[in-house]
């Protein structure tokens, strides 16, 4: 099993480029089950997310290829098999995102229930009762979700909590329901609006992506079409607060500060000079950073996938920070590694207390789950000595290349086989 070798230290510099998101890609390439016709994606990350939703798809019956420039194409023009099996589904939350569109364009689906990583509870009842009130017959067997339906019929959709894979899944669904859809109490992260998009290039008729009402009017057939996958905004604000945690210079690429407007805010009060450009992001920071609290909520707010790097920030921060976790209750796991380190944290249900310490210690530490790994990567880029991340296939999920990246920024990072 791989691991990092992290000999800390040694502040970031220079210049790196953004990987397209994982959290786009992953749900628009779903939405190529809704199309006979061939959809073409650039951007798309090397994550293996992406490789297990590849061969999850391909299974199905999609033709998948790459150009010479790693563009992908997908081919559902000869979808055969409506069927996402536990053995493909079991290390990947996303992959519940077939749901939609298979019932879609298949009238049926069967869908294992979901994994991915151990931070709590994300069930899919509200993927379930949306679905229902579109006029699907649904029901859970052996695992299994196992959905039916002539066509979907339109209908207008309250959901109970605001849902990302929900939206998206509905979105998708919607778009070849007979008549008019309203998601209300929608997602509105960025990469909801980038799915909308390539739905709308694809025939789609969707309004009001990246509000918390969208309005989908369905249409009997979606064609193909070209589509940019959106830059990774988890992935630029964990290559900043790396930068501000070693007090580092960078200027990352292909990536924009409208995406991740809280996360910039927030390193700007722990200190960082920060200069948006129309495709950039330079960030400069001279000494350790100022302790900063942060509460998680739903976009536009804090993002969760956020607060365990900023964790990492606030160990060696000046002053004390409370962070408060609204999203997930099990996400403050990465605490107890980053108290091997020599942090400072105090845990008490859903908040962290975490008071500055000067200095971090190498030490070998194991990863619980892929933004957890990243806090790690962080604490150990700082700390002093060397630092062993264990279990980084959790980070291979979500971060492209993420020790030859850092490593163009000068840390002293490889990865051990």
């Amino acid at each position: 099993m791989d691991k990092l070798l992290i000999r800390g230290g040694v502040p970031l510099s220079g210049e790196v480029r953004i990987s397209g998101a994982k959290n786009a890609a992953l749900p628009i390439m779903c939405a190529a089950l809704l199309s006979a016709a061939p959809l073409r994606l650039t951007n798309v990350p090397h994550l293996r997310d992406v490789t297990t939703l590849l061969n999850l798809l391909g299974g199905m019956g999609v033709a998948v290829s790459l150009d010479e420039k790693l563009g992908l194409e997908l081919d559902a023009g000869r979808l055969h098999t409506p069927l996402a099996p536990y053995e493909m589904v079991k290390t990947m939350r996303a992959s519940i995102l077939v749901l939609g569109p298979l019932l879609a364009r298949c009238g049926e689906a069967r869908v294992s229930l979901p994994g991915g990583c151990a931070i709590g509870q994300r069930p899919v009842d509200l993927h379930i009762k949306g679905l229902q009130a579109m006029g699907a017959d649904i029901r859970v067997e052996h695992g299994y979700i196992i959905a039916r339906a002539r066509r979907l019929k339109g209908a207008r959709i309250f959901t109970d909590l605001v849902t990302v894979t929900g939206t998206e899944n509905l979105m998708m669904a919607a778009c070849l329901a007979e008549g008019t859809s309203v998601i209300e109490n929608a997602a509105r992260e960025p990469e909801v609006v980038d799915l909308a998009n390539c739905l709308n290039a694809m025939g789609a008729n969707i309004e009001g992506a990246g509000s918390d009402m969208i309005t989908i009017e369905g249409v009997n057939a979606l064609a193909g079409a070209a589509h940019r996958i959106m830059p990774d905004r988890i992935e630029t604000g964990t290559f900043l607060a790396a930068a501000a945690a070693t007090g580092g210079s960078v200027r990352l690429r292909n990536t924009n500060a409208r995406i991740l407007e809280a996360v910039v805010d927030k390193l700007r009060e722990a200190g960082a000079k920060i200069t948006a450009e129309e495709d950039a992001i330079a960030l400069e920071m001279d000494g350790p950073p100022v302790s900063v609290n942060l509460r998680t909520s739903p976009y536009p707010a804090f993002p969760t996938d956020m607060q365990a790097q900023f964790m990492a920030l606030d160990c060696i921060g000046r002053g004390t920070a409370v962070l408060t976790e609204t999203i997930f209750e099990n996400r403050f796991m990465h605490a107890l590694e980053l108290q091997r380190m020599g942090a400072n944290i105090e845990i008490s249900g859903n908040t962290a207390v975490v008071k500055g310490v000067p200095q971090l210690d190498g030490a070998t530490v194991m990863a619980t789950d892929l933004r957890a790994s990243a806090s790690l990567v962080i604490a150990g880029l700082v700390a002093r000595g060397e630092t062993v991340v264990e279990r980084i296939y959790h980070l291979d999920r979500g971060y492209e290349c993420i020790e030859e990246k850092l490593s163009q920024l000068g840390a002293r990072i490889k990865r051990i086989h």
